[in-house]
């Protein structure tokens, strides 16, 4: 038997067995056969489900894609749009901000002038006083004594002037009989009546009176002398004794107290008080030397505190060194402020503010324009054909927010204010004006 016959047979067994089957359940032994009609029309309505689904899927699908490449392609060819801004000056106006140090316009430390234990203390610090006010008194007995000392020496000198003034009034008595004694015998002499040696005794008795008169002379412009240093010791203690009472030098506050009552002082050595005059105060400022030439005297200072917020205090510079510090290059300036309600303390850090009129305003450009390269500072300047260059510039000085721009820009100049990763030589880009940025 072949493997067909073998088939063959097989197919019999397995019909036969199919016809049990559906003789056991009831099934109807013949099958539905579809007709040629029928599969035709489920033929041509697949079709057909298959034509819409084309047309209402694949065709829109391709047209997007088609859409979205065309519209990539187009805006890789187009060019960049790129924010600009026209530079222009910087206003008339120039304005200095510098820190500076508070301190008062007149300020001194009181010593003390004499020798002694503090007596009383009037005054503490915080005080307000006035110019010769009482501040501190010190004992001291000792000079008493001394001062007594020195009038006994002055009135013993008064006593020893007179008696020599005495002595002269008698010894130019004496001269003047001398005198007279002398010319006698020497008339006598000339006459022959008396001899020549006795008339020499007589005039040497003269010659010596006139000699004595002069030592009495100096002995009374001596004690003259004597006297009047006794005198000037005796003032010298007193002005000493004046110091005993210490008194302030001008009107202020105290700012320092250094004694108590019973401390020993001494001359020249002792700190007492420390003495500020506050109704008016200086401001110190170290302004650059690229502004030392726009600080002049008389110009106007505005000064505030971080502690008083709010507030601004109206000053005016007082005084300028007119030099450079050569190890800063900064010109120290005076500022004086008012102080009236005694708001501001020495001592207290500040900002000052400086105003100034310019007459060659420089170009400001925004601080993010600026690039750093290493051959220098550039800025993106956009040409008249809409292409970038990168310009080389001098900076001056630095805002924070802008900086000034010397040399290499001229007013009306195209720059990109944020460059970015278009800033490249030569690229052409599309600029959009920053107001017409803002505006969107």
């Amino acid at each position: 038997m072949n493997e067909e016959e073998r088939l063959r047979q097989e197919n019999e067994e397995l019909k036969q067995r199919l016809h049990a089957i559906e003789a056991h359940v009831g099934v109807p032994a013949k099958l539905w056969h579809p007709s040629r009609i029928t599969i035709w029309s489920i033929f041509l309505i697949a079709i057909i489900v298959f034509v819409v689904a084309f047309f209402a899927g694949y065709i829109p699908l391709h047209q997007r894609t088609a859409l979205v490449e065309a519209e990539s392609g187009r805006q890789e060819s187009a060019l960049p749009r790129v924010q600009v801004l026209q530079v222009t000056r910087s206003t008339g106006q120039s304005e200095l901000q510098l820190p500076g140090s508070i301190q008062a316009v007149t300020e001194a430390p009181v010593l003390a002038r004499a020798d002694g234990y503090v007596k009383r203390r009037m005054v503490d610090i915080g005080d307000r006083v006035t110019a010769g006010q009482l501040l501190l008194e010190i004992e001291a007995p000792e000079m008493e004594e001394q001062i007594d000392q020195a009038k006994a020496n002055v009135q013993q000198t008064q006593a020893a002037l007179a008696q020599a003034e005495a002595n002269y009034q008698q010894g130019k008595s004496d001269t003047e009989l001398a005198k007279i004694t002398a010319e006698r015998w020497s008339s006598l002499s000339t006459k022959g009546v008396v001899s020549r040696q006795e008339n020499d005794v007589y005039q040497a008795q003269y010659q010596s009176r006139i000699a004595n008169l002069q030592s009495l002379d100096k002995a009374i412009a001596a004690q003259r002398g004597t006297l009047a240093a006794g005198q000037a010791n005796v003032a010298r203690l007193q002005r000493m004794q004046s110091y005993l009472q210490v008194k302030a030098p001008f009107a202020g506050v105290i700012t320092l107290r250094n004694v108590d009552v019973g401390a020993l002082v001494n001359t020249g050595t002792t700190l007492l008080f420390r003495v500020a005059q506050t109704d008016t105060l200086r401001v110190y400022l170290n302004v650059p030397q690229t502004n030392a030439n726009s600080v002049k005297t008389g110009q106007r200072a505005d000064l505030t505190v971080a502690n008083l917020p709010g507030r601004h205090f109206s000053g005016s510079v007082a005084r300028t060194a007119n030099s450079l510090d050569p190890s800063s290059r900064t010109m120290l300036v005076e500022v004086h402020v008012p102080n009236p309600d005694g708001a501001l303390f020495p001592g207290m850090y500040a900002q000052v503010a400086l105003s100034s009129a310019r007459i060659d305003p420089p170009i400001t450009v925004p601080s993010d324009a600026l690039i750093m390269q290493p051959g220098g500072s550039t800025v993106a300047v956009v040409r008249p054909d809409h292409t970038v260059h990168l310009q080389k510039i001098e900076v001056g000085r630095d805002y924070g927010d802008r900086l000034e721009v010397m040399n290499g820009l001229h007013d009306g100049d195209i720059i990109i204010p944020n460059p970015g990763d278009v800033a490249r030589e030569g690229l052409k880009i599309e600029p959009v004006p920053l107001a017409e940025k803002r505006v969107h």
